[in-house]
């Protein structure tokens, strides 16, 4: 067997957003949002995922919407890459969900809690080691809540550390398949105990989709390889313009203090400072209190090369 990573758009949406996924959902909800508590019952999915309608491009940013037994709004999203501004967009999304309720000449009291699931295939709060971390408007200096209208969860994967052997809570469970899926071959048995992570497992079986899905998820899969290069690729490019931008503000810096001890130098003398490394610059940062004349720091200058 071979199974599809549900970290993809496509793959989320099949998995827990399609008209058979009730059950698959309510059984994650109840682990990740409700700590393994039986408290969803039912729930009803918006615009269920159409295996006949797939998208190259993801249309929206809120992956699985559904209305809870409760009243509850739940949006979930699974995020791979970590964007600029992704934070804000997370609480734009569920305020504009959560206004766009009312339809005109409707009343506040038609307004019901949203719950914003966001799954985030990399570390987003480097201050905890909580896997799962819950936010909700609280009075400052006492802690009491202001109304229960908007919570937002994340469920960080890249903290979860868990081998197969190790899982204990139904919590447990679905983390490690929205991480570990693509590297099974079988269904483990203490994931198929599970009937609801049984059937998300047969859903993404490969060998149980069309060809325009797997077309579909191949494409996905390319664009976020894609957007990784690019993200990989500037990150790299911006740390070493950084450090050459470094190493040009320290070469300033001590060719001032040279110029304090010494007075002016020659040309040649200051484009061999210019062309030091950064590491050799630290170096002469610390020795120029011992250079006495400007001979000895042209025999500093003529050493290194």
């Amino acid at each position: 067997m071979k199974f599809i990573s549900p970290k993809t758009d496509f793959a989320f949406k099949k998995i827990f957003g399609s008209i058979h996924s009730q059950n698959i959902l309510i059984s994650f909800l109840n682990a990740i949002v409700y700590e393994n508590q039986n408290i969803i019952q039912s729930l009803k999915i918006i615009n269920p995922y159409n295996p006949g309608a797939t998208n190259s491009l993801k249309e929206t940013y809120l992956d699985v919407k559904a209305v809870l037994d409760n009243g509850s709004t739940v949006i979930i999203e699974m995020q791979v890459l970590n964007v600029e501004y992704f934070e804000k967009r997370v609480i734009y999304n569920l305020a504009k969900a959560y206004g766009n309720q009312l339809d005109v000449g409707e009343g506040y009291m038609m307004l019901k809690p949203f719950i914003a699931l966001t799954i985030t295939d990399f570390i987003l709060f480097e201050n905890t080691d909580k896997i799962i971390t819950k936010f909700r408007l609280k009075e400052e200096a006492e802690n009491f809540n202001y109304q229960d209208e908007f919570t937002l969860m994340f469920l960080e994967l890249p903290k979860f550390t868990k081998e197969l052997s190790e899982l204990e809570t139904l919590s447990d469970k679905w983390t490690y398949f929205i991480r570990s899926a693509p590297t099974l071959e079988v269904i483990p048995s203490s994931l198929g105990e599970v009937p609801e992570i049984e059937a998300a497992l047969n859903m993404a079986n490969k060998a149980n989709l069309k060809n325009e899905e797997l077309e579909e998820l191949e494409k996905q899969e390319r664009l976020i390889r894609d957007k990784k290069g690019q993200i990989s690729l500037a990150k790299r490019e911006g740390r070493e313009i950084g450090r050459e931008e470094g190493r040009e503000q320290v070469a300033k810096q001590i060719l001032r203090q040279i110029r304090r001890k010494f007075g002016e130098i020659a040309p040649e003398v200051q484009i061999q400072i210019e062309q030091l490394s950064l590491e050799k610059l630290d170096i002469l940062g610390e020795e120029i209190f011992d250079l006495a004349t400007i001979v000895d720091l042209e025999n500093w200058l003529a050493n290194q090369e």
